[in-house]
């Protein structure tokens, strides 16, 4: 689960993001937003809201109910292990909304079947400082990140959060197809 903090910046919409480390197996020295894989405690967080049920719902269609929860919970937990924000000591997942998933080709050597989410800037809190995992940590626009050296993957999701920046707020908790980038091309499901 990946989440997607979001501001607005003098050049548009900021986001998030931070540098993986040359040490890291998976993705080393790319550009990333901050997440992770689903802990076992995820499922059992304590929470101070829930997540929204139109979140539920998306994430469900490729999840057990108890997962989606979880990936919504390790979202938060990545957060603030990877950037030291919070949704709060017992997070309010209600603020998460849902945005696209990804899975890696088959002939990929690392595999992985992500979400990514989204939250507002104002919904979190915390100074930034990152734990080491991700380094340079800072908000970019996404004009500016769009012009970086990005992962194939990463530079689709930014594609796909333009498209649901343009929504009107109220037809993203309606959508009814979901949005999974899958053997290098988006599919609606």
């Amino acid at each position: 689960a990946s989440l997607l903090v979001l501001r607005d910046g003098p050049a548009g919409p900021e986001v998030l993001m931070g540098q993986r480390g040359a040490g890291h197996r998976f993705m080393p020295n790319r550009l990333v937003f901050p997440g992770g894989a689903v802990d076992p405690g995820d499922a059992a967080m304590p929470a101070a809201a829930e997540p929204r049920p139109d979140v539920l719902a998306m994430l469900s269609r490729g999840a057990r109910p108890r997962l989606a929860r979880a990936l919504v919970c390790a979202a938060a937990r990545e957060l603030q292990e990877e950037t030291g924000l919070t949704l709060g000591d017992a997070p309010h997942l209600d603020r998460v909304d849902y945005l696209c998933r990804a899975v890696t080709p088959p002939s990929s050597p690392i595999r992985f079947n992500a979400r990514f989410l989204v939250v507002g800037a104002q919904d979190v809190s915390g100074a930034i400082q990152g734990s080491g995992e991700l380094e340079n940590l800072r908000y970019l626009s996404v004009a500016e990140a769009m012009a970086l050296d990005l992962a194939l993957v990463t530079r689709e999701v930014l594609e796909r959060l333009q498209h649901w920046l343009a929504l009107p707020p109220a037809d993203r908790a309606t959508r009814t197809r979901l949005d999974v980038f899958k053997k290098r091309r988006w599919r609606l499901e």
